[in-house]
């Protein structure tokens, strides 16, 4: 997708940072949101599909609790996300009310990722909902998600819900314009970046760190285009606060950073295993197997991996690692992980002298790998 096809995209993501939804964490942006639902009603007349995922919970109940922002405890911050998310999504229904729309409300932890029969449930859903003309409004289920297994900011979740549902576009709205070549607030000579590939490496250098109020920043929000693109979708990054920002967005207008990606969209099973936070163990892999692995998109032999880190069952999930730990793929392993490591470093021709049968030559099937690097 390029930035010529913006205008034509019919099915659209659109992430709402606490920054800009909670007014600085002063409580729900009432004015903000009575917006935002006009401009989506004004999308969805133009034909296109619209799903919301919204920050905003947890900033809305420690407003509510009189709570301050800084140094809470993760089952503190769950309290102030079950406080805060009944008056989000009650405006957001009090808006989109106004329109004669409804909203739909889908609250989602990883496991609705992780089990496959639930991550299908919840495509339909959203989908379903999308036919009726309902809005879905999706937000992580922070009241009851652990650390452990938390996204960690909700433009992974909105990326990963693009994979989801097949969106043709993702658009981030931040309390900024969008990427900048260096941090606006501490340096002067710095320049918006209009265009740019994913896969372009300088990005990493423009990203700078996380607000106070939300958990993501411009570091998360380049994974979250490198994961959307993994579908085909392009990712927008662009100030939530510039006034009709959608309808312009989605009528062409140059603004924001756009994201884009020129690689082959993954199939419906590898987008669910991009879609896997977490791991089970890591196969440190040499460099050969590296270069295989994200050039000839193959399996991955027993003979290209170096070490086995932790413990783990076959059919679980494990990540690729390379020499400078990188992640390079993830995907089900055939072995456990007493048996890989007998079998590492061998030929496949091995596996049965070794371990007195042979599962699998590979160690990890091309269907059950998908790269996440290079």
């Amino acid at each position: 997708m390029n930035r010529n096809a913006v205008e034509g995209a019919s099915r659209i993501v659109i992430k709402i940072g606490s920054s800009i939804l909670t007014n600085g964490g002063k409580g729900l942006d009432h004015n903000f949101i009575d917006d935002i639902a006009r401009q989506v009603v004004d999308l969805q007349l133009l034909g296109k599909q619209i799903v919301i995922v919204s920050s905003g919970a947890i900033a809305q109940g420690m407003s509510q609790l009189g709570w301050d922002v800084q140094s809470r405890k993760i089952d503190q911050l769950q309290t102030a996300a079950s406080v805060g998310q009944a008056g989000l999504m009650h405006y957001y229904e009090t808006c989109f009310r106004q329109h004669e729309k409804k909203t739909g409300q889908i609250l989602i932890d990883h496991d609705d990722f992780a089990n496959r029969e639930r991550y299908l449930n919840a495509r339909n859903v959203i989908k379903n909902l999308l036919d009726l003309e309902v809005i879905p409004i999706i937000n992580e289920n922070d009241s009851v998600s652990s650390e452990e297994i938390r996204f960690g900011d909700n433009d992974t979740l909105a990326a990963l819900v693009s994979n989801l549902i097949d969106a043709d576009l993702l658009i981030l709205l931040t309390d900024k314009d969008g990427l900048y070549s260096a941090d606006p607030n501490l340096k002067k000579d710095v320049f918006l970046i209009n265009n740019v590939s994913v896969h372009d490496q300088s990005l990493n250098k423009y990203a700078g760190g996380a607000s106070s109020l939300g958990r993501g920043g411009m570091v998360t929000k380049i994974k979250a285009a490198r994961i959307a693109a993994k579908s085909g979708c392009g990712t927008i990054i662009a100030g939530g606060m510039i006034k009709n920002i959608l309808t312009k967005l989605a009528s062409g207008e140059d603004l924001g950073t756009f994201l884009y990606s020129d690689e082959k969209p993954l199939n419906a099973r590898k987008q669910w295993l991009m879609g896997q936070l977490k791991h089970s163990g890591d196969l440190i892999i040499d460099a050969g197997a590296s270069k295989a692995l994200q050039k000839d998109f193959v399996s991955l032999l027993p003979v290209g991996v170096k070490k086995v880190l932790g413990t783990f069952n076959r059919g679980e999930l494990v990540r690729c690692i390379d020499d400078e730990g990188v992640e390079v793929a993830r995907g089900l392993i055939n072995y456990n992980s007493s048996d890989a490591r007998n079998i590492i470093g061998l030929p496949s021709s091995a596996i049965v002298s070794i371990l007195g049968y042979e599962e699998n030559p590979n160690l990890i099937d091309k269907d059950n790998l998908v790269v996440v690097s290079g």
